[in-house]
């Protein structure tokens, strides 16, 4: 059996699809070896059963509770990734996914008292950590806040009919569902909620929202999933020079690009997924120069000393020299 991209060892066999919303769809996994995982974590997944393309996907299923292991995905147009996994993957197909990724997660954190709060397609780490907490941990207090754009685009529609949760949406509110955005009034509505440990999973600017307005009324601990980096600074008209020792090459780029957006636009070999800073994938060595990061997930303290990055969440500040 040749594994079709290193980075992606566990072969998973299609079991069924389920279309969850017009745009969105869950594709049930059987997975043919152990494949540890916590409810919120994510995975890289082989595109095209490639050796060269890899997305990061959230999985939506929850660890010994749901029957199958679990990938929810909303198509979006000209999406590499989600435009094969919605349109040319079917029951039976092979998938390759890397092991289970990320802390964004509630299983390690001693919390009694949650708030959980999704935005569109975040909602499918929140709904593996919901189930999670109600299964294994009966006695904790937890409150659901689920915003999407209409009734038709609620993800995990018939299981939010047997789940508490506040679902807010834009147009067309059903009984039982606040019409609109999410507010101040929504979220103090929660009771206690200085108390509670947040988990926020959604659109950067949706999740910025949801930690103003939590840290507003009062709560201090707010853990957010990264959906992908925004910029520092939009690219301007200076340019940076930039070198690399392996291979030995010299050239030039805009300000405000990121390290990664550089290094593709320049033909730089740099193995790349999530372009979200959480999955890697992406660690460069800068030996000189000034730069800003806006994660450093996956790296350790000794790398991050001696000069690492994920080129997607680097920002050059200067001239950059790299090994």
């Amino acid at each position: 059996m040749t594994i079709p991209n290193p980075r992606c060892p566990h072969r998973m066999q299609v079991h069924h699809i389920i279309q969850e919303t017009p745009d969105v769809y869950t594709l049930a996994l059987i997975c043919h070896d152990f494949y540890p995982y916590k409810p919120g974590q994510y995975a890289l997944v082989s595109i095209g059963n490639s050796p060269d393309t890899v997305r990061a996907y959230s999985l939506s299923s929850t660890p010994g509770i749901s029957p199958f292991l679990s990938l929810t995905i909303r198509r979006i147009e000209n999406g590499t990734g989600s435009q094969w996994l919605t349109r040319e993957v079917h029951i039976g197909d092979e998938l390759w996914l890397s092991e289970a990724l990320g802390e964004f997660t509630c299983a390690d954190k001693p919390a009694h008292h949650w708030l959980l709060v999704a935005g569109g397609c975040g909602v499918t780490p929140v709904m593996s950590m919901y189930r999670w907490l109600q299964a294994k941990r009966p006695g904790d207090d937890v409150q659901v806040i689920y915003c999407a754009r209409s009734a038709q685009d609620i993800i995990f529609a018939r299981e939010w009919e047997t789940r508490p949760a506040t679902l807010v949406v834009e147009q067309g509110a059903r009984a039982g569902m606040l019409s609109g955005r999410l507010t101040a009034e929504v979220v103090n509505s929660i009771p206690n909620v200085s108390g509670r440990t947040v988990m926020t999973c959604g659109p950067a600017p949706f999740m910025a929202q949801v930690e103003t307005l939590a840290r507003e009324a009062g709560a201090t601990e707010i853990h957010k999933e990264v959906f992908f980096v925004p910029p520092v600074n939009q690219a301007g008209s200076g340019k940076l020079t930039f070198t690399t020792h392996s291979p030995l090459k010299n050239f030039q780029a805009l300000a405000g690009l990121s390290l990664l957006e550089v290094l593709e636009q320049n033909q730089v070999a740099v193995n790349s997924a999530c372009r979200a800073g959480v999955c890697g994938c992406c660690k460069t060595r800068i030996t000189k120069g000034k730069y800003q990061v806006s994660s450093t997930a996956t790296l350790t303290a000794q790398e991050i000393a001696e000069g690492y990055v994920l080129a997607c969440a680097c920002q050059p500040q200067s001239d950059l020299e790299l090994a």
